[in-house]
Parts: C-alpha cells; structure tokens; sequence
C-alpha cells in the first residue's frame, strides 16, 4: 500500500473519531436543553470534576445534596414545595448532562492518544486538535460560569446572557469539529465554484447566529409565554412595551416584547433568504453532497418556522412545550450542520481551496 492509500485510509479513520464527537455533541446540546426546560440546571452548586462523576449513592447522600440545594434562591422562591422525588429528577438531568460532557472528553483524550501511539495523525492534523481540545475546554468553563449566573442572591434561573453564549459555544465546537472532519473526507473534496452562493452563504450564517443568539435571549427569559401569539405579538406586530427600557439598547438585551420582535423578524428574513438561495443555486447540481445539502437545508429552515410557531404558542403547555422545544433546539443544530457543509463545499474561486 502506497504512503498516499496509507494517509488517506489513516484520514477516514480520524474523521470518524470526530464525527463520532459530533453526534456526541449534539446529544450534549439536546441535554442542555432538557435541563433548562425542566428547571434542572441549579440542582447540583457545585463542580467536582472527579467525584462528581457519581450520582449520590445513599439516602444520606441525597440528603445532603437536597440541603445544599434548599439555600439557593430558585428553591426558596420557585420551587419551594419540592419534596425529595422532585428534586431527584432535576438532579437527575443535570447530573447527566455533565456525565455525558465527561464522557464525551474520555472519548476524545482516548481517541486522541489512539491515534498517537498508532502513528496516524499527520503533522497538519496538530493545530487543528489542539483547537479543539481549547474549545472543548472553553465550553466547560463557560457552563460553570452558567451555573454560578443562576447561584447568585436573588437570581432563579441562570443568566439568559451566560445562557446563550453556552449554547453558542457549543454550537461553534459542533461546527468546528465538523468542518476538521471534513477536511479529512476525500468524498468532500469536490467543490461548487461560485462567488454569489459563496456570499449568500456566509449571509445565511450570520443570519442564522443572530437568530441562535436571540432564540437564546427567548429560552433564558423564559419569553415565549409573555407573548404566545402568532402572527401578531399580543395582539400587534410591534407591540408598544418593546421600547419601555431605558436606556435604550437595554431593550434589545433584556425587554422580552423586544427580543420576541427581533427573533421572529430575524426568522422571517433569514427564511426569505434562504429561499433565494435555494432557487439561485438551482443550476449548480454537479456535485452531489451540494445537491442533497441544498435540499436538506431548504426543508430543515421550513421545518424550523413550523416548529418555532408550534412550540412558542404551547408556551402555557408545559409538557408539549418541553418536546417541541427539544425538537426545535435539535432542528437548529441540524440547519448548523447543513450550513458549514455548504460553506465548505461552495468556494469563491478555485485560489480560495487551501491545498
């Protein structure tokens, strides 16, 4: 076998160790959101990175970790009336959502020292994973600082700003690790030249970060049953309470009228681009991973207004609410994918493909 047959059989094998990691990613982003929409996030206050790797395994022990959670103010004022079976289930999805972070740690430091002692990684592949193990780093300390927004006196819930640069971090190493992977699959070498889709593009990308950034203003505010109405937003189209704040950008942070407005009007256009691209790139069909994307993303952006409008008018439902929440935050990721996919297919020029 040729160095070259060699290399490229050495690649497959990393590239599906990462994207084995982004499967687990995504699974870690869908926990998340099962633990903020169960009210699950502030059960465990404090980080024991080694032997919080066991749930309490005694009565005493659940006693203990009850206690600790009766000081925090979301008990006092929100979830006063919870006996010993509730607070199990809460500490029960927080306890998972940091056991899967763990695993999917082991996974990568495991997987990482495979690869080094069977010689497999090129030279090229070493800034690369040492971005992102940084990132994989990165997103732990920034959930901690998440968790410790929600202990502070007279705070409920985790702050909605800690809240979302959580989510968008993790949404960032889910790209990132794709994007690596796909450098190493010889199937996506195949490139679509054209400078107008490279734009549209890069256009949808930022829009679709806005709309993450302010669908996550919605989920830490818990917004969505201020105003679960649609078309209208109780009742207008901009609502008068949008600019009560003041100063004021404060409005554009804090006010929940405020952020339902941009969120849904950030849906609407990114929805209307997304359309253009997707007759603007008709013609280019030659390549088919662009082709079957393509389709993919026009159906998952449809699907992600269906399920936005579903689960925002089951706001007062709570039950529903959690399913349709779970599912739009997992449409999210999947729209992610199909746009980095796209980006790293669809090139300006052929000069704009590093070799």
């Amino acid at each position: 076998m040729t160095d070259t047959l060699i290399q490229q059989k050495n690649n497959k094998q990393v590239a599906i160790w990462l994207f084995i990691g982004v499967a687990m990613i995504m699974i870690q982003v869908l926990l998340g959101g099962i633990t903020r929409l169960t009210e699950s996030g502030l059960s465990i206050t404090e980080w024991k990175p080694i032997t919080g790797a066991l749930p309490p395994l005694s009565q005493s022990d659940w006693q203990i970790e009850f206690e600790k959670y009766r000081h925090t103010d979301q008990f006092k004022y929100v979830h006063q009336y919870f006996s010993l079976k509730e607070f199990k289930f809460i500490f029960f999805w927080e306890w998972f959502h940091r056991f899967w972070a763990r695993l999917l740690g082991v996974v990568f430091i495991c997987g990482f020292l495979f690869f080094v002692l069977k010689k497999k990684l090129h030279s090229k592949m070493h800034l690369p994973l040492a971005i992102l193990f940084l990132l994989g780093a990165l997103q732990g300390a920034i959930g901690w600082i998440m968790v410790k927004s929600g202990l502070m006196p007279e705070k409920y819930f985790v702050g909605h700003i800690e809240l979302t640069t959580h989510f968008v971090a993790a949404l960032i190493l889910l790209s990132y690790t794709l994007w690596f992977a796909l450098t190493l699959m010889p199937s996506f070498q195949q490139k679509v030249y054209n400078p107008k889709l490279n734009k549209q593009l890069y256009l949808l990308l930022i829009l679709f970060l806005l709309q993450i950034i302010f669908g996550g203003f919605m989920a830490g505010l818990k917004a969505a049953s201020s105003a679960p109405t649609w078309p209208s937003i109780n009742g207008s189209f901009a609502p008068n309470g949008i600019n009560e704040l003041s100063p004021w950008i404060q409005n554009v942070f804090q006010n929940k009228l405020m952020i339902h407005f941009i969120h849904r009007l950030i849906g609407y256009t990114l929805f209307i681009f997304s359309m253009l691209f997707f007759i603007q790139s008709k013609k280019e069909q030659a390549v088919e991973h662009f082709k079957k994307l393509r389709f993919a993303f026009i159906i998952l952006i449809t699907l992600q207004i269906i399920l936005g409008i579903s689960t925002l008018l089951n706001a007062t439902n709570t039950s529903i609410f959690i399913i349709l929440g779970v599912l739009h935050q997992f449409t999210a990721m999947m729209l992610v994918i199909c746009l980095v996919g796209l980006a790293f297919i669809v090139k300006r020029s052929v000069s704009a493909v590093r070799v």
